[in-house]
């Protein structure tokens, strides 16, 4: 088995959290999106989106998606779940890691490909869109340091997959010129103490 992945994307990192946290090491090869390796023909043998992280299981089997990926390891190591331990929790982290993809995720990659010098080369770019879905980062921030008023987690008394998303989702929104704000003190919190974990590193 490898996983492919790339030491500065915000997916890749996903994984390789996911993997600390549970004590899983796994072969890894370096895709740099940067050098357009991942759109050469023979990572699209593996990725044909040319997405990354990408996991080869030893049977031939490629995944693609970073949710899939972790849902391979937690069902065949389910110890520390990060999924969720109760039905009613697997839903919820399901619904929150949702919440940062779409509320978040989305309009940060919009934001960083549309308005970055450099994503010039890989994306053709509208900045005028780009710069339309910062009000949407800001929004999608307010709302989750309201729901974690009074919360370390985003689901129950522990850490999950939820967590995961959200932070490496912080951490783009940084690299992309959209820190936290000052007032947005329950996200601050929250923030220090998810970036304060040993698998923060990964």
């Amino acid at each position: 088995m490898k996983l492919y992945d790339d030491k500065y994307a915000p997916n890749p990192r996903r994984v390789r959290i996911f993997l600390a946290e549970k004590g899983i090491e796994v072969p890894v090869q370096e895709v740099a999106i940067m050098k357009g390796e991942h759109k050469t023909p023979e990572f699209r043998k593996i990725s044909p989106l040319s997405q990354v992280p990408a996991f080869e299981l030893d049977d031939g089997t490629c995944l693609t998606e970073t949710l899939a990926i972790c849902r391979y390891f937690e069902a065949t190591n389910p110890e520390v779940p990060l999924f969720g331990r109760t039905p009613v929790e697997i839903a919820l982290v399901e619904m929150w890691q949702r919440r940062a993809e779409l509320n978040l995720m989305m309009p940060i990659a919009m934001f960083f490909r549309h308005t970055n010098e450099i994503m010039a080369g890989l994306e053709d770019q509208m900045p005028e869109w780009g710069e339309k879905n910062k009000p949407r980062i800001v929004g999608g921030m307010k709302f989750f340091d309201a729901h974690l008023k009074g919360h370390d987690f985003l689901v129950g008394d522990y850490f999950s997959m939820a967590d995961i998303v959200l932070l490496t989702t912080i951490d783009f929104a940084m690299f992309a010129g959209v820190p936290i704000a000052d007032d947005l003190v329950n996200l601050k919190a929250w923030y220090e103490r998810m970036s304060a974990r040993p698998s923060a590193k990964a």
